[in-house]
């Protein structure tokens, strides 16, 4: 925890009756730094178009004059629009949304986590993941990865079957790597964990940034009553600051989900402007193309340098050879570009933003890298 994220002393945390599964744990959160070009926390750097801004403050005008009352406790506009964004045949009921994808996950485990259960990650992923364990007093079971961080079905599925976890978490793309997984992945975990009836979660938060022919776990759903896709507004739709996260999965997962939220858990002016951004969807990813030109670009940069990027499926690139990462990190921010060091050895992530953005951070990296 740094100073500027506390407002006490450790000493006076930790004299507090803290859950102990709780102590000496620092909260989540990237640095945020007062810089020229900020790519460390994969946010869509494009900025929202204006007739999508005007579209979101009439409906949030709108919904200002009854917010003396209760919004609709099921957002069921919102969930219909989801639903007809996302298609593969999915209805209302079978979508659910909260205040980020992060609560979406949170809302999971509360309802099939808990005490004397289990959640499993394949590190290195996200890593709200094992936060989340320990908010819901969940155990974190750390999965492996292969060679290049990778994960196969075969290993996957084998993990699956010998922990026997509660709750499977698979983010795909996965973050930090960028790498998408094959659907065979999602088959294999979901046939091993069925034993046990086990959940299985593919957190699918840049699913919009995946190359072309990358399937999404969307297909997998019908006749999988313990599988959940979970998707976010924050990146593709440039809605970071709206707080916006959904999921789908049986209409019964649904259900679950409603005995562990907090009531009208999503305000209405969260379901004005998530239900005026969906109406304008096609404008605001007209940007994703323009990021994967720059995603690709960074690749092709990254490789010229010497350098060992990830393919990616999303909208940044983790990537390596480097000798020393956060000397190379400290480097960039000296000139103005902050990446995210993401406390792996010899790899840096960076977040793919506009041309503009990305041509400053190349130039920059082949500043730090030749001495310039």
């Amino acid at each position: 925890m740094s100073n500027s994220d506390s407002q006490s002393s450790p000493e006076a945390l930790a004299a507090l009756p803290l859950r102990e599964n709780l102590r000496g744990l620092s909260p989540y959160g990237a640095p945020q730094l007062d810089v020229p070009v900020t790519l460390n926390t994969n946010e869509n750097t494009h900025p929202v178009p204006d007739e999508v801004v005007q579209a979101i403050a009439a409906s949030v005008a709108e919904a200002a004059v009854t917010l003396n009352r209760y919004p609709d406790r099921e957002f069921t506009e919102l969930r219909k629009r989801l639903a007809e964004y996302l298609g593969h045949g999915l209805s209302e009921t079978q979508l659910w949304a909260a205040n980020g994808s992060n609560e979406i996950l949170q809302q999971l485990l509360q309802a099939f986590g808990g005490p004397g259960r289990t959640v499993m990650g394949f590190p290195p992923t996200y890593s709200m993941y094992p936060l989340l364990a320990a908010g819901t007093d969940t155990g974190y079971l750390a999965g492996v990865r292969g060679e290049n961080f990778s994960l196969t079905a075969a290993s996957a599925a084998q993990q699956v079957a010998e922990h026997r976890p509660n709750v499977v978490l698979l983010c795909s793309p996965n973050n930090p790597t960028g790498t998408a997984l094959g659907l065979d992945v999602v088959e294999a975990v979901y046939e091993a964990a069925e034993f046990h009836q086990g959940m299985v979660v593919v957190d699918e938060a840049y699913a919009e940034f995946a190359l072309a022919g990358t399937e999404s776990a969307l297909s997998l759903l019908p006749g999988r009553p313990r599988l959940v896709v979970t998707r976010t507004m924050s990146k593709a739709f440039a809605l970071a600051g709206a707080r916006l996260g959904y999921l789908a999965a049986a209409p019964e997962v649904t259900d679950a989900l409603r005995l562990v939220r907090l009531p009208y858990h999503l305000s209405a002016v969260s379901q004005a402007t998530a239900n005026a951004a969906l109406q304008h969807y096609a404008v605001l990813l007209e940007t994703v193309e323009d990021i994967k030109r720059q995603r690709d670009r960074i690749v092709e940069g990254l490789r010229a340098l010497g350098l060992d990027p990830a393919v990616s499926d999303s909208n940044f690139v983790f990537f390596g050879g480097l000798g020393d990462a956060h000397a190379v990190w400290q480097g960039l921010l000296d000139r103005g570009v902050l990446v995210r060091d993401v406390g792996i050895a010899h790899h840096l992530r960076v977040t793919a933003g506009t041309e503009a953005e990305t041509t400053a951070f190349l130039d920059a990296l082949r500043e730090v890298l030749t001495g310039a």
